[in-house]
């Protein structure tokens, strides 16, 4: 292989198998394209992945197998693992990285160790309070750790790590409520909840506002939904309003998500780090529930952090349907404060901070051939 970087660096980010993984590396993807970079997106073969993907422009866009870590079943991640290895091998062969950032995830597990191994520049970003399992196995194969939280500082044993905050994209701030009502074909005139689940916990989000329809219909009867009811749950969410005889727009995946948060006026919304920075820049007050089964409890750390700094309202998924519209009509009632707390929250810098550390990693390893080398 002859092939030598090219004027401009080129940096690979892993940012596969959940919207938080997913976006955030957009994120900085937007801002490394800005500072004159090639982006490469490595993603899961996943459908959210794949939907997400279709909307983005500009990036060259490479799946690689999803690897699911088990300690019941070894060999088959094992053998994911080797794929994966594979698959980003013949995408680095393709067109060599000069960095590669990793976003969380397993699916970042490939890319960090063979950059490792070319003698590339490797970084990861974690968001959450309490950081991934696949993180805190990588920490110590990179230069660098971002960080969206200082509470995650002392969770690595890299403790090279900085505070950037949550990578967010350009498009959440400064949004123009008429203009996303608009867009999605809602009212632009009367109130809309938003409510979402997440790409893993809709469910649970879905079965509690659902049980929730006929009080929260009473209370307020103009009440405009968007639903995004996650994989799967579309249909069945869509007969509930009807029997309800509510209105609603829903979508089971909504790629413009700036107009989702851009048109509501309050959201219901799980707890990943990545929906909460978007939220902030948005200056969009929410009602969270934390997933209960997301990795480490994470979720409910990264709610009680953004509840004590004012931006949101917290409550458990175990709550009746009547309190979850007691909690709703809270938000409504404090959602000025909450405004003007979520812009104290705003990380919508973070991805211009993570991006300028990649591309100063990039320019200490540019002349670097050891990729070259070992590809050849």
């Amino acid at each position: 292989m002859t092939k030598l970087y090219s004027a401009s660096p080129r940096v690979a980010i892993a940012c596969g198998g959940t919207g938080g993984h997913f976006f955030p590396g957009v994120a900085v993807g937007e801002a490394l394209k800005e500072m004159g970079a090639k982006v490469m997106l490595l993603i899961s073969p996943k459908k959210i992945d794949r939907l997400a993907a279709q909307a983005m422009d500009g990036y060259e866009i490479q799946e690689i197998p999803a690897v699911a870590f088990s300690s019941r079943s070894p060999m088959t991640f094992l053998h994911g693992f080797w794929h994966a290895l594979k698959s980003t091998s013949d995408a680095y062969k393709e067109k060599p990285p000069n960095a590669v950032l990793a976003m969380g995830g397993f699916t970042s597990a490939a890319p960090i160790v063979l950059g490792k191994r070319y003698g590339v520049a490797t970084f990861l970003h974690e968001s959450n309070a309490i950081p991934g399992r696949a993180n805190r196995l990588l920490a110590p194969l990179v230069d660098e750790i971002f960080i969206g939280l200082e509470a995650a500082r002392n969770r690595f044993l890299n403790t090279s790590a900085t505070v950037t905050g949550t990578p967010v994209r350009s498009e959440f701030t400064d949004l123009n409520k008429t203009a996303c009502r608009i867009r999605l074909g809602l009212d632009v005139r009367r109130s809309v909840l938003l409510i979402m689940g997440g790409s893993q916990g809709a469910r649970g989000v879905n079965e509690l506002l659902l049980a929730a329809l006929p009080s929260l219909k009473r209370i307020r009867p103009d009440l405009q939904l968007l639903h995004l009811a996650g994989k799967g749950e579309m249909e069945r969410v869509r007969r509930v309003y009807e029997r309800a005889k509510m209105e609603v727009t829903i979508h089971e995946f909504l790629a413009d998500m700036p107009a989702a948060l851009g048109a509501a006026d309050v959201a219901v919304s799980r707890a990943g780090a990545s929906s909460l920075a978007e939220l902030a820049a948005a200056r969009l007050p929410a009602l969270l529930l934390p997933y209960p089964l997301a990795a480490d409890d994470h979720q409910r750390h990264n709610a009680r952090g953004f509840m004590a700094a004012g931006g949101a309202v917290v409550m458990e998924q175990t709550e009746s349907p009547e309190r979850l519209v007691c909690f709703i009509e809270r938000v409504f009632e404090k959602s000025q404060d909450m405004r003007m707390s979520l812009a104290r929250l705003d990380t919508s810098g973070a991805a211009g901070r993570v991006a300028a550390r990649v591309l100063a990693g990039c320019s200490s390893t540019r002349q670097n051939l050891k990729l070259m080398a070992a590809l050849a």
